[in-house]
């Protein structure tokens, strides 16, 4: 007489678990749901656009606003990392080509050792400077870990990253290296990918090269590889990148869109200004959609303004190219503003002396073409004579936000070839603090209007701003695609921003929430306040 409270109960306990398995599942699809996207001007879908205060394509309508750069502050401690003792790899120097990345909770740095302390005949022994490895919990102090990996010195106790390759030499990395990781493809062990610049014997170059150029004792060899760790690489070919065609010196590795791209420097007679005319060191780039076949043709992506007058300005070039920051819909990078010696070196005397290098900053859209929002600005500027980085700044692409700042690694250079200093600090900034947006003519109306964007799922915006305040708040309205105030986002309904912050989020009060609308084309208005104190840096649309 009891079995149908045993069936009632029972049919109570498989209810309560289908209920637990529907509600795990719900969660699960909803924890599922891909994140939203934001596309800035018909660019690829991320998710989160940034609109620098300095990138006139994304704010291209401004009144009465004025931009004012910054210069990055340079580290106390610097140089952050220093060269090692005797015998170690990077005895002689150790410099910043390379890459810091923020992976896992950890700062990991990349960069070029060389253990001799003295350029003996005009390069590295061997040819080779060794890819080296270090970490770091802050990004101020590093530890070079004893990667087992290779031999040097008679044991393999040091920090020298392994690089496997069909053809030896190519393996050699001996100039400006990048590291990328893309920790989206679909094969693990490519997930971190490389650039570096080889010097091997002609004969080693399967593929050949073009007549472009002097004949030259080694070939400036553009070397892809990949790595599973980013610790142990292989070589993506049995010859260069840049085999067949003339010789070229990367230093930058990025994705954009459905292209990977890697720029470099070249310099006449292996290129020239667009009317043929001779030019110095300028920045070029090729690209790759699948990291294994790069194009043959090359972009012009960046000179400097004096190497493109009708009578260049003397002395100007850009060096190396530029170190990069992919922030999703937009590039950012730092270039070497290179600047010839007042006069020639003596005869005997090391050819690079008394050249100078500051670091400008320069900013794309569409990953080819780029452009510099206040020409011969440094983001970092050398020392002071006397300091330690007082003669040529090197870049890498080595630039991580944490909490409210922007943290920047870069080398010394000694263009006198004594390997003095040459070193690797630290710079920062107000997070994303390159610049800033403020009133330029007082008592009159300011204000911007951003290109258009379109959102997908649920997006967010927020503003990096200074000198707001419940007084003199900064108005954020939402239009159309036809320029049109959206009710709901605007007028009366417009955000009010009275909180300065890094990220001080934007909330539409007749909504109590600062979603955005979904799966429309959109822009911001942003308005200042009647005085000059409020600072605009940036507005971020993502999550």
């Amino acid at each position: 007489m009891h079995a149908p409270r045993v069936f009632r109960l029972q049919n109570y306990v498989l209810v309560c678990l289908l209920t637990l398995l529907m509600s795990v599942s719900l969660t699960s699809t909803l924890s599922a749901q891909p994140p939203g996207k934001v596309s800035v001007a018909r660019g690829p879908a991320v998710e989160e656009a940034v609109f620098f205060s300095f990138d006139d394509r994304a704010i291209p309508w401004r009144n009465n606003l004025a931009l004012t750069p910054q210069t990055a502050q340079k580290h106390p401690a610097n140089p952050v990392l220093r060269r090692g003792p005797e015998g170690a790899p990077d005895h002689g120097h150790a410099i910043l080509y390379g890459s810091v990345l923020y992976i896992d909770g950890k700062f990991r740095m990349w960069y070029l050792g060389m253990f001799e302390t003295a350029i003996k005949s005009g390069q590295a022994p061997g040819w080779w400077r060794p890819m080296c490895y270090a970490e770091s919990d802050d990004g101020i102090h590093w530890t070079k870990p004893k990667l087992n990996l290779v031999e040097f010195n008679g044991n393999k106790q040091n920090n020298i990253c392994l690089i496997k390759s069909q053809v030896p030499s190519l393996a050699k990395v001996n100039d400006f290296l990048t590291v990328l990781y893309d920790p989206r493809d679909p094969d693990p062990e490519r997930r971190y990918k490389c650039a570096y610049i080889a010097h091997p014997p002609f004969g080693d170059v399967k593929g050949g090269r073009s007549k472009i150029g002097p004949d030259e004792r080694r070939w400036g060899a553009f070397i892809c590889a990949t790595s599973a760790d980013g610790l142990t690489w292989n070589v993506v070919s049995d010859r260069p990148m840049n085999a067949g065609g003339e010789r070229f010196e990367v230093s930058s590795l990025y994705r954009y869109g459905n292209f990977y791209y890697a720029s470099g420097q070249l310099i006449t007679p292996w290129t020239w200004r667009m009317d043929g005319s001779k030019i110095g060191r300028v920045m070029l780039t090729y690209r790759s959609s699948d990291f294994d076949h790069w194009s043959r043709a090359k972009a012009l992506s960046f000179a400097r303004p004096g190497q493109l007058t009708a009578t260049p300005i003397p002395g100007q070039q850009t060096h190396m190219g530029a170190g990069i920051w992919n922030r999703g819909n937009v590039l950012v990078g730092l270039y070497g503003m290179w600047q010839d010696a007042p006069e020639k070196p003596k005869d005997g005397r090391y050819w690079n002396t008394g050249v100078s290098v500051d670091l400008g900053l320069i900013v794309s859209d569409d990953g080819i073409h780029f452009r510099e929002p206040v020409p011969d600005h440094p983001v970092i500027a050398r020392g002071k004579k006397g300091e330690w980085d007082d003669i040529a700044l090197l870049q890498g692409h080595a630039f991580v936000n944490r909490g409210d700042q922007t943290m920047i690694w870069y080398s010394h250079w000694d263009t006198g070839g004594k390997l003095k200093n040459m070193e690797i600090g630290l710079a920062t900034l107000r997070r994303d603090g390159f610049g800033y947006l403020s009133r330029q003519i007082e008592n009159n109306a300011a204000h911007f209007v951003t290109t258009d964007f379109e959102t997908e799922g649920t997006l967010k915006l927020s503003v990096n701003v200074e000198g707001v305040s419940q007084k003199t708040p900064l108005t954020v309205e939402l239009l159309d695609e036809f320029d049109r105030p959206l009710p709901g986002y605007s007028g009366d309904q417009a955000a009010r921003i009275t909180q300065p912050g890094t990220r001080t989020p934007v909330i539409w009060p007749a909504r109590k929430t600062g979603s955005l609308p979904e799966g429309k084309k959109l822009a911001l208005r942003v308005t200042f306040p009647d005085t000059d104190a409020v600072k605009v840096y940036a507005l971020y649309v993502g999550q």
